[in-house]
């Protein structure tokens, strides 16, 4: 396939779950860290070069052929939240159900069946890459832009802030995102021969943090 089924698998429609989410970023505004487009600018750059990072290597490895439950593995030991590793699976076993419709695989049916209660969301999007016939590269790309977007729209729809200044956002975040997805691959490449343990393992103890505060919450509008 060519590299048009980029352009479907990052693209917000495709029906993945990610837009129930908010990357961190409704725990953040409530708490006061974002209040507006510069801080929502750090907030998201922070989040790329921590979890981003961690989650583009995961995919580009399970794109490059890495084993599926050695990287299922190593993000949940790269996730020390327990409501973030619920999110990721839920976000996994939500995108294994557009992957296997779209881009039906053996690859994707055997990790179904694997984790019926859904893996880890990078690990089921490196193999969603493959089966589109996409490189790790590829991969990486959907991850990292995932990590920011993901927050930039959320962000949009919580403080009412000008969809114009988000998309801006993510503009000025992107030759960051180039750079994300250069360590990622480089990292990500390396397991089927290196093993897991080359993965990076970025940490981000605020974002961990707000997880378990946000999913205490009663009422909310995002499902993380």
């Amino acid at each position: 396939m060519g590299r048009a089924a980029l352009l479907v698998l990052a693209d917000g429609r495709f029906p993945a779950g990610g837009h129930a989410h908010s990357g961190g970023a409704e725990e953040a505004v409530k708490a006061g860290r974002i209040t507006g487009a510069a801080s929502l600018e750090a907030f998201c750059r922070g989040r790329l070069h921590t979890a981003g990072l961690v989650s583009a290597a995961l995919a580009a490895a399970a794109a490059a052929g890495a084993h599926p439950a050695e990287l299922d593995a190593a993000a949940d030991a790269r996730t020390p939240s327990p409501a973030l590793r619920t999110a990721a699976r839920k976000l996994g076993r939500q995108l294994m159900r557009a992957a296997r419709s779209t881009w039906p695989s053996p690859e994707l049916g055997a990790l179904a069946r694997e984790f019926p209660k859904g893996a880890h969301q990078p690990v089921v999007l490196g193999l969603t890459a493959r089966a589109a016939g996409l490189g790790a590269a590829d991969a990486a790309y959907c991850a990292v832009y995932e990590s920011v977007s993901g927050p930039a729209t959320a962000v949009v729809r919580l403080l009412s802030l000008d969809p114009f200044e988000a998309t801006a956002v993510l503009a000025r975040l992107a030759p960051e995102l180039d750079q994300v997805v250069d360590r990622a691959v480089t990292a990500g490449t390396a397991v089927p021969t290196a093993g897991t343990d080359v993965l990076p393992a970025a940490s981000a103890p605020l974002l961990e943090i707000g997880a378990e505060v946000h999913a205490a919450w009663p009422v909310r509008l995002f499902a993380s």
